[in-house]
This record gives structure tokens, C-alpha cells and sequence, in this order.
């Protein structure tokens, strides 16, 4: 069967370095007019407030990146194996393809669902899902200003 003829696909997200115990899954699935996106997550770190010097932990920034690799090649940088965020219009960011709403952490899980009409299943097959350890602003460019990453899936067919 071919990659075009998948209507659903999934990430396993792993922690990286920085937040090993984070772990979760992503679904995508094909419906009318676009795709529904399916994340449950667990072992996220505990909101912390921004200061005067720092960032706050959470919400998370939550994105799809152009390339299919979740390695750690610089623990200072994890996951920059993973590209860019996926924006196949070339869109300024808070519009790309790639921009997802962000995830509210309870006590360590977040579970959210949306639909988007900026790709079909068979477009993120081979991409990656991250998640990053600031809120994403959607207007920073060219990618919000949220910070490390900190978790990574690569997506693959169902």
C-alpha cells in the first residue's frame, strides 16, 4: 500500500534529556476537509512562573517539524535534528502548518484534540511531533520563541 493511501498515523513521544519522563502519543487522522490531531501526554514538568531573568516552564509549545528525526547529536540543543517547523506555504509562523496550540499541563498530563485543514495525513508521514518547554508567542519568527526542546516523535502510518 501506498504512503497516499494512509488515513491515520501516530507519534510516540519520548522525553529528551532535559525531561526524560516525558512520554505520549500522537494520532492523525484523516477526516473531511483536513485532519484531527490526538495528543495525550504524561510526565510533563510542573508549571513554573516566568521571572525578571527567565521563562516560564509551560505551557508547552507544541509543533510539527519537517524532518523525521528525534536524535540528540548536542544535549544543549535536543532535538535540532528535527528541523525547522513543517511550512510547506512559507507562512509566517502563527500560520504555519506546522503551529499547534499549546498544552496546558495537569499535574504532568495534557491531552488535547483539534482539527486543521493545513495538511492531510499523508503529508506528516515521516515528520516529527515536538514539544518544547515555553508557551509558543505565534508571532516570533520564525519559530514563537518557546524555548528548548524537550520531547520528540517521529510520525509513522497506522
Amino acid at each position: 500500500m501506498s504512503i497516499l493511501n494512509y488515513i491515520s498515523a501516530r507519534a510516540t513521544i519520548r522525553g529528551g534529556n532535559l525531561y526524560p519522563n516525558i512520554y505520549g502519543t500522537v494520532i492523525f487522522e484523516e477526516v473531511k476537509a483536513g485532519t484531527l490531531v490526538t495528543a495525550k501526554i504524561w510526565g510533563l514538568p510542573l508549571y513554573k512562573p516566568a521571572t525578571v531573568t527567565s521563562q516560564p516552564v509551560g505551557p508547552f509549545g507544541f509543533h510539527l517539524h519537517e524532518s523525521g528525526i528525534c536524535s540528540i547529536e548536542d544535549p544543549n540543543e535536543p532535538f535540532a535534528s528535527a528541523g525547522e517547523h513543517y511550512n510547506p506555504k512559507n507562512q509566517f509562523h502563527g500560520n504555519h502548518a506546522g503551529d499547534f496550540p499549546v498544552l496546558f499541563s495537569n499535574d504532568g498530563y495534557a491531552m488535547i484534540k483539534f482539527f486543521t485543514n493545513k495538511f492531510k495525513v499523508k503529508d506528516v508521514i515521516g515528520r516529527s511531533v515536538l514539544i518544547h518547554e515555553n508557551p509558543d508567542d505565534y508571532r516570533s519568527q520564525p519559530a514563537g520563541n518557546s524555548g528548548k526542546r524537550i520531547a520528540c516523535g517521529v510520525i509513522y502510518p497506522i
